[in-house]
């Protein structure tokens, strides 16, 4: 199960790196704030506020997980700037940290 979920997630980080640099080298996301407006696209709004409530949910689960301030506000600032690519590089690290005996359910509430 450790395995399955170690490939889920590289795949996930890489997928997501892979594809940000692809997109990025076409159009600069700083270039285009207009193609995000409420007007432009009301759906690409809808799908940016489910993906940021999304990020804070998954940041709650690092706070229990973190016990220094300062990681839990580097973890912040690298969920809520590259989302899912910090996301799955987060749970690989939970992942790598269990020892050979844990099981990967430890990885939701172990803390370390």
């Amino acid at each position: 199960m450790k395995l399955l979920l170690k490939i889920l997630f590289g795949a996930i980080f890489i997928s997501m790196i892979v594809m940000t640099s692809h997109i990025q080298s076409h159009k600069s996301l700083l270039l285009s704030p207009n193609e995000f407006s409420w007007q432009a696209s009301p759906w690409a709004c809808a799908t940016l506020v489910d993906a940021y409530f999304g990020f804070i949910t998954f940041f709650v689960w690092v706070c229990f997980k973190e016990r220094a301030l300062w990681a839990k506000l580097l973890w912040f600032v690298l969920i809520m700037s590259l989302g899912n690519i910090a996301m799955s590089g987060y749970v690989l690290l939970q992942l790598f940290r269990l020892r050979p005996e844990e099981p990967a359910s430890a990885v939701l509430t172990t803390r370390h």
